[in-house]
């Protein structure tokens, strides 16, 4: 019933009022009432039927390029018909093609209120749709479920009130305004929609806190020993976050805490720290990567730090081999490992921990909510309901992006980069100039430096028709003989992967061809150039986390853009973005008004109910609204918000626990 009173049109056209042939203006859509004088098929220049309406002030052509043999007869003529579409001007003046058709008589009255078109899907007609709103807006489902003080403060109309003028608009409501949803009625019903996302949030966030979780004290050795052990200081961004994870390690309720940043700003030591407090009270540890080239990094620097500590490290991926995995396995549900890290693999039935206290997961939004879930039940014990919750993002969240989804959570943000890395000059440059591009790519490898060359493909599509990373490294090793060239891509083995990137790592590779593999976690100081092919295909937060592999070191860096043109309106935009910012929250807020939350977010990974009604840059306002009433709302009108949730999520709402 609700799912049918809050299916809201896309667009409206006006029934209301008949305008004369002798009015009409192209590009405008009208409806015009006459009678047909003539109708016949031709033939050339291609098939068509073409009927003439005429009024008591002129002629109408009516084109249709496909056509059945009913719709002749029902274009025959002295047939007197009402006819909607958009006018244009034809070989004999003003035509409509394929205009919307239905017969009348002298009598037949206009429409009253403005027609809706809704959204639909294959089978179900706009009639049928209408017909089922109209009963569903006849069942006393109307009343409001929150307290009038809501609205009024913000000046908002009624539910009802609103529904009927959205169903049902009148012909004086302007059809732009309607459309482009800053009616007071659509803020009204989108104000709605983001108070019941923020109350199950925050409901979702309150009730986490109701679980048990391990208090774990402040680090008294183990995280000061490894900062003197290491070749640089934390920012103070850095000790700032850590201070804030520390304290909420400390509480007897889960944490639950998105620590983000932009690329390069020093997550992972941040996440050590925090790995470190766990452990020094007993607790293991894992932490999660969507690659296993990331996890593995992870796992090569984390042994670097914290073995000369005594901590012991276990690692698990879908590449080991069973021997190696029964031995790590062994170790976790022994509890001798203390740190665990791999990609989905920890998820699996058959690892058990011994004492789980903390879960790290980096770049979070890449899994899936049951695969988050089935990590947190690995917890659960006598001890612990519920295990603490770090996750981390690369991609740095827009604010209104964060205040919507990520309402039920802590945010922590490293806003600085550590000092001595060098801006990172970028580069567009068209296809046509791919020879330049070549020798200053071998120029670069020839002084002592490193370079990436990054495609999209792995191997040849005929509908893209992309360069390709095989025939590129192919190409490369023919072109520089003199050079070192490697390949590295998804598809390789775990085992030649990790000795590609031990031989980059090293220098021992000076051209490194790669697809996308390497968006993530891979650091190779050395490495100032990179140029990624048909970047105009790709997404800004993917071309700025490949960017970010390349400005590690004190060397000056370039990327290059390789594009193809003609460009797409939607590319040109991209470019420009990446092009002139190397900002991560400006390119995610541009990422955002681009490509909508549900890319941004990778809505099939997150498992959020999306939001139908309201836009996050468009009502910013009231996301702000929304925010500060749910609290109050929680806290004093328990039913009002049950009702309320379950008018605007249903089952939905089950999703955002996890």
């Amino acid at each position: 019933m609700q799912g049918l009173l809050l299916h809201l049109p896309l667009r409206y056209v006006d029934e209301t009022r008949i305008t004369a042939i002798r009015d009409l203006h192209a590009g405008e859509q009208a409806q015009v009432e006459g009678e047909i004088v003539h109708t016949e098929v031709q033939y050339k220049p291609r098939k068509a039927l073409i009927s003439q309406l005429r009024d008591s002030t002129g002629q109408l052509s009516l084109r249709f390029l496909h056509f059945y043999p009913s719709q002749i007869k029902a274009l025959a003529e002295g047939r007197r018909l009402r006819v909607l579409g958009e006018v244009r001007n034809g070989f004999f003046g003003w035509e409509m093609v394929h205009p919307q058709c239905r017969p009348v008589g002298e009598d037949t009255p206009t429409a009253d209120t403005l027609t809706p078109v809704y959204p639909t899907t294959a089978g179900l007609s706009q009639a049928s749709i209408r017909k089922s709103i109209h009963w569903a807006m006849t069942q006393n489902q109307l009343e409001e479920t929150l307290p009038d003080w809501v609205y009024q403060a913000h000046h908002l109309p009624g539910f009802a009130q609103s529904l009927q003028a959205l169903h049902y608009p009148p012909p004086s409501m302007p059809i732009e305004q309607l459309q482009d949803r800053t009616q007071p009625v659509w803020r009204r019903l989108a104000f709605d929609e983001l108070l019941a996302q923020q109350l199950s949030m925050r409901r979702h966030y309150a009730r986490r806190r109701l679980l048990g979780a391990p208090a774990l004290p402040p680090s008294k050795k183990l995280i000061s020993a490894l900062l003197k052990s290491l070749a640089f200081r934390l920012t103070d961004a850095q000790q700032k976050t850590a201070l804030e994870i520390t304290h909420d390690l400390t509480q007897p309720h889960p944490m639950q805490r998105l620590l983000q940043g932009d690329v390069g700003s020093g997550k992972t030591i941040v996440a050590t720290m925090a790995a470190l407090q766990a452990i020094e009270d007993g607790w293991q540890v894992a932490m999660m990567a969507p690659t296993e080239i990331l996890a593995e990094q992870h796992y090569r620097k984390l042994s670097v730090w914290l073995a000369p500590l005594g901590i012991e490290l276990a690692w698990l991926a879908g590449s080991q081999s069973k021997k190696e995995r029964a031995a790590a396995l062994q170790k976790v549900q022994a509890g001798e490992a203390s740190l665990v890290i791999g990609t989905h693999a920890i998820f699996q039935e058959q690892v058990q921990f011994a004492r789980l206290g903390l879960v790290i997961v980096d770049e979070q939004h890449r899994f899936g909510v049951q695969q988050r879930l089935s990590l947190r039940q690995k917890a659960q014990s006598a001890e612990v309901a519920a295990p603490h919750q770090l996750m981390m993002s690369a991609t740095p969240i827009p604010r209104t992006l964060s205040m919507s989804y990520y309402a039920d959570l802590d945010v922590s943000v490293i806003d600085e980069l550590p000092p001595g890395r060098t801006p990172i000059v970028t580069k567009l440059v068209s296809d046509a100039r791919r020879d330049e591009v070549l020798q200053r790519v071998h120029d670069a490898c020839q002084q002592g430096k490193q370079a990436y060359w990054v495609c999209p493909l792995i191997e040849e599509s005929e509908s893209l028709q992309l360069q390709t990373a095989i025939d590129t490294y192919e190409y490369m090793r023919s072109a520089f003989p003199d050079l070192k060239v490697g390949l590295l891509h998804g598809r390789m083995k775990a085992a030649e992967k990790q000795d590609v990137m031990a031989q980059f790592s090293a220098n021992q590779i000076q051209l490194l061809v790669a697809t996308t593999v390497i968006e993530v976690g891979v650091d190779v100081p050395n490495a100032s150039l990179m140029v990624i092919e048909h970047a105009e295909r790709m997404g800004l937060s993917q071309l700025h986390q490949l960017r970010g592999r390349v400005g590690r070191g004190a060397e000056k860096s370039t990327c290059i853009l390789l594009y193809q043109s003609p460009l797409s309106e939607l590319a040109r935009a991209r470019l420009k973005v990446i092009y002139e910012s190397s900002d991560g929250f400006e390119i995610a807020q541009a990422d955002l008004h681009l490509r909508g939350p549900g890319e941004f977010l990778g809505v099939r990974q997150s498992g959020l109910p999306m939001l139908k009604i309201a836009d996050l840059e468009r009502d910013a306002d009231l996301l702000a609204a929304s925010k500060a009433v749910a609290e109050k709302l929680l806290r004093e009108h328990p039913e009002a918000v049950e009702k309320h949730l379950q008018r605007w999520l249903g089952y939905a709402e089950e999703l955002v626990k996890v």
